[in-house]
């Protein structure tokens, strides 16, 4: 799949996309949904893109390009990494404190993140990509590490996410070739991505995925994202511990309470998040 020429007529521009203010941050109660969306900067401000967000009352947050349905000179595009003239003078100057790039990728949180993604999602991108707990991408998608095209490793975590939720002999090949045209449908068929959808409508497609997730007891959310991410490749006996003591927490919390009475009534339950 070759990249469209709009999306690589001023190359250069694809470098220059990294997100650096926050915007559409909104959302109230426990089981709200509360939007994070991507400015596609000129130049490079560290900033900690997702620091109000994990902090905020929001149970589920989608992270967008551009706010839905907008379009830049060259289409939708997600996200391609960080500026490359900004790495030559300050290589350290992308990193935040507590996230890392872009604020995302190393972020310790309990809350979970969907991205929406329309068009390119390439080198940091893609590793922004790969530290949220699920995908939506349009058809105009893509997805790829170009680093070793510039004597560069792909050090957000792209080299340890990819095999993790794709083949090894596929994150292999992405990581060595640096193609920029793996494509959204391809992800889909791996697992990559949740959720596909046409052009311009993954932001709205994210929010449905938020919707039904934020039906469900927020504890038990977070808590259930917590085993998975620290039970998968380890033994039985790993994932018996921490199912034990997840289920162990729910018991007293108002909640618990709340859900079998809610069951028990009829009724769709009343969260409180406690």
């Amino acid at each position: 799949m070759a990249l469209p020429a709009r999306w690589l007529a001023e190359p250069a521009a694809l470098y220059v996309a990294l997100p650096a203010e926050t915007l559409a941050l909104a959302g109230a109660g426990p089981t709200a949904a509360m939007a994070l969306t991507i400015d596609q900067a000129s130049e490079w401000r560290a900033r900690d893109m997702v620091g109000a967000m994990v902090q905020g009352e929001g149970s589920i947050f989608l992270l967008d390009s551009l706010g839905s349905g907008a379009k830049t000179a060259k289409g939708y595009i997600f996200c391609a990494g960080a500026d490359l003239k900004q790495m030559s003078v300050d290589p350290g100057g992308m990193m935040t404190p507590r996230g890392g790039f872009g604020g995302l990728v190393m972020r310790e949180r309990t809350k979970p993140i969907i991205a929406a993604v329309d068009g390119p999602a390439l080198a940091g991108g893609t590793e922004l990509v790969l530290a949220c707990d699920l995908v939506v991408a349009s058809k105009t998608a893509v997805f790829g590490v170009p680093e070793v095209k510039r004597n560069l490793v792909a050090a957000a975590g792209a080299l340890f996410r990819m095999p993790r939720k794709l083949p090894r002999n596929v994150a292999m090949e992405l990581a060595l070739t640096g193609r920029l045209d793996f494509p959204a449908e391809r992800a889909y068929h791996f697992g990559l991505v949740n959720v596909l959808c046409e052009e311009g409508g993954a932001l709205d497609a994210a929010k449905k995925l938020a919707a039904q997730i934020s039906e469900n007891a927020p504890l038990a959310v977070r808590e259930s994202r917590r085993i998975i991410l620290e039970a998968t490749d380890q033994p039985d006996e790993v994932g018996w511990r921490l199912s034990n003591e997840g289920i162990a927490k729910m018991f007293g919390t108002e909640d618990f309470t709340e859900g079998l009475a809610a069951f028990v009534e009829k009724r769709a339950p009343k969260w409180k998040g406690r």
